[in-house]
């Protein structure tokens, strides 16, 4: 009776052994399913161009690719793939899968997607993954750049020379054109090498970059110069002005 009883728990261990031999073969090769240009709508409905990928074991030499009974094509170098057309099939689901072979002749099987291939119309197709990315980006340069400049168009800001400034999370920068610094806005435009942004005070648009705040202050406390520099033309025009006014009477 111990005897049976071993020998049938013997047999349940190699079975569950087989069993889960079988489930760790099925993992050994991996199938992923990648778009390369066309539209994915995330609920099965594929269209244009795809490409399907194998990951495996290192003696992975050769993988077969199918969808549904017909094979499509064959890889054998790492990283195995192959890219397909769904334009090239018939509509509705179709099954992808593929089929794995090692160096010592294991065959190995991988996980079955599903793809239900639709015409470009229903699936967006090329002209909407083309269209909506470019109209983001047109309504994004609208928004940030094109109305703030509408707005503040002929209109300047008036600080006294020297007067310190709050420049804000963004940082500032020193004109190029009048030598100010001023506060970086956030509606203007990054180009990567630096801000294409509006000075406030003369009202030009330049390309700035952020500088330290020792620098900007360092730039109001020259505008102090200015201030001064200025002082003495304006009394020499005042002076020549009231002589011009005095000769009339003379």
């Amino acid at each position: 009776m111990k005897k049976l009883t071993f020998a049938l728990l013997l047999t349940l261990t190699l079975c569950l052994l087989a069993i889960s031999s079988a489930f760790a073969q099925d993992e050994d090769i991996t199938l992923e399913l990648s778009r390369d240009f066309g539209s994915s709508l995330g609920t099965g409905d594929i269209q244009g161009l795809f490409s399907m990928k194998v990951t495996g074991p290192d003696d992975l030499v050769r993988v077969e690719f199918y969808i549904d009974e017909t094979k499509i094509g064959e890889d054998t170098e790492s990283p195995f793939g192959i890219q397909f057309s769904t334009d090239d099939y018939p509509l509705g689901l179709h099954d992808l899968y593929t089929i794995g072979y090692t160096s010592s002749g294991q065959k190995l099987l991988s996980r079955v997607l599903t793809g239900n291939f639709v015409s470009a119309g229903k699936g967006g197709g090329v002209a909407s993954n083309i269209i909506i990315p470019v109209a983001i980006a047109l309504l994004i340069l609208v928004l940030t750049v094109i109305v703030p400049a509408i707005k503040t168009r002929g209109k300047l800001e008036h600080l006294t020379l020297g007067a310190e400034r709050d420049y804000g999370f963004r940082g500032g920068a020193i004109c190029p054109k009048c030598h100010r610094p001023f506060a970086m806005h956030l509606w203007g435009l990054n180009l990567g090498l630096g801000r294409y942004d509006r000075c406030p005070y003369c009202g030009k648009w330049s390309i700035v970059s952020s500088k330290s705040l020792a620098k900007l202050r360092e730039a109001e406390r020259d505008e102090l110069s200015w201030k001064q520099a200025e002082t003495p033309r304006k009394s020499e025009k005042d002076r020549l002005r009231k002589e011009i006014e005095d000769s009339k009477y003379q």
